[in-house]
């Protein structure tokens, strides 16, 4: 099959990422922190090298402020439930991921926050700061949104949006559920307080490990109790990072996944992935355009994600013909209404071609044919 779902997962994973899986799986089998014998010991330690990895390719300040979850959206909901303050205002985006938006949805809610979002889409940079600066009120307490959209290759300008929150004292959380692995990442130069992403999708890892990586000023309270391997007898979660936050088993072979993903983007390098994706995009926009009755949203925009939609069939059918011809793509709405209604798609949402560097033009033309026929 050809695989044009990269933004949900990536596929086919490095066969580096697989061989760390295998080690850890093979090698590790202790529970990391449950116990001082050899194999706990070892998994302990491979888990601290991927904190410090992390730390490093995430420009976190220290290891220990890299918090291991189940997902992106375990992240979020970390840091919105932890930081978001009775009664506050919080400036959202209006591309936002459901990640985002049902925990802000449930806090309006539960901790009767207000809630505004600011314009990104056919809006330069300096526009988008604007509109923020418009709707920071003097209860604006918190500022979430994405570094890249997860329906087109819109990218928001998280370092001028960070040094603006800062300089107003507003917390700044960014979910980088689509541009880690595919843009650089300094959360520290970019003035970020809590950044959220997976380690299966431009990391090349596998489902089941997100990472938090938060500022030490940044403390979220702990979304979910329970053991920590220490310090039993206490009735709270103990007070340092990352175990504050880190209650139960550790996905340790999704950890040592993460821990080979970020090798591999290294080795291969995140400007060469950029151009590869580009490349790949500006290929399929190239095609699209020859075809009628095709509309390409944000096409000015060359990325990892491309979104179209057609004038008389929908994106569900679209999907399942290609799906037929060998080609995975992903229709409808991708979890982000409020996105692809900023960006005016059909009722039904639109279709969705994600690439990674494993894919190739050949691919391109392949998709090409099929939506020709």
């Amino acid at each position: 099959m050809i695989y044009f779902d990269n933004a949900a997962t990536s596929f086919p994973k490095p066969p580096e990422v697989l061989a760390q899986i295998t080690a850890c799986i093979c090698d590790l089998g202790g529970n990391p922190g449950r116990g001082a014998h050899r194999l706990s010991l070892a998994a302990a330690k491979m888990v601290y090298t991927c904190r410090e990895a992390a730390s490093t390719f995430l420009g976190a300040a220290a290891p220990e402020q890299i918090v291991f979850t189940q997902s992106t959206t375990y992240a979020l909901n970390i840091a919105l439930w932890g930081l978001v303050s009775e009664g506050c205002h919080v400036l959202c985006s209006d591309i936002e991921h459901n990640a985002v938006m049902r925990p802000l949805y449930a806090l309006q809610v539960a901790r009767h926050i207000s809630l505004d979002s600011f314009c990104t889409v056919d809006k330069s940079d300096d526009e988008i700061l604007q509109d923020i600066m418009q709707k920071i009120r003097p209860d604006t307490r918190l500022l979430v949104c994405t570094h890249a959209s997860n329906i087109c290759s819109i990218k928001l300008p998280i370092a001028k949006i960070g040094a603006l929150c800062r300089a107003n004292g507003i917390t700044f959380v960014v979910d980088a559920a689509q541009s880690a692995g595919h843009l650089p990442i300094d959360m520290t130069a970019m003035q970020i307080d809590a950044l959220a992403l997976p380690a299966h999708k431009g990391l090349f890892g596998i489902q089941g490990c997100g990472v938090l990586a938060l500022a030490p000023h940044v403390k979220p309270m702990p979304l979910v109790q329970g053991g920590s391997g220490y310090d039993s007898r206490a009735h709270d979660m103990p007070p340092s990072l990352p175990e504050h936050l880190e209650a139960g088993t550790l996905p340790t072979p999704a950890i040592s996944g993460l821990l080979g993903g970020i090798g591999f983007v290294g080795s291969l390098g995140l400007a060469e992935i950029e151009n590869r994706t580009k490349a790949l995009f500006l290929a399929a926009r190239e095609r699209l355009e020859s075809l009628a009755g095709f509309r390409i949203y944000q096409a000015a925009h060359a990325g990892p994600v491309l979104l179209f939609s057609h004038d008389t069939r929908s994106a569900t059918s679209l999907a399942r013909l290609l799906d037929k011809a060998g080609i995975a793509t992903r229709a409808g709405l991708h979890c982000a209404p409020l996105a692809h209604a900023a960006l005016g798609t059909p009722e039904g949402g639109a279709v969705r071609i994600s690439f990674s560097p494993f894919n190739t033009l050949k691919e391109i033309d392949a998709l090409w044919q099929a939506l020709k026929a």
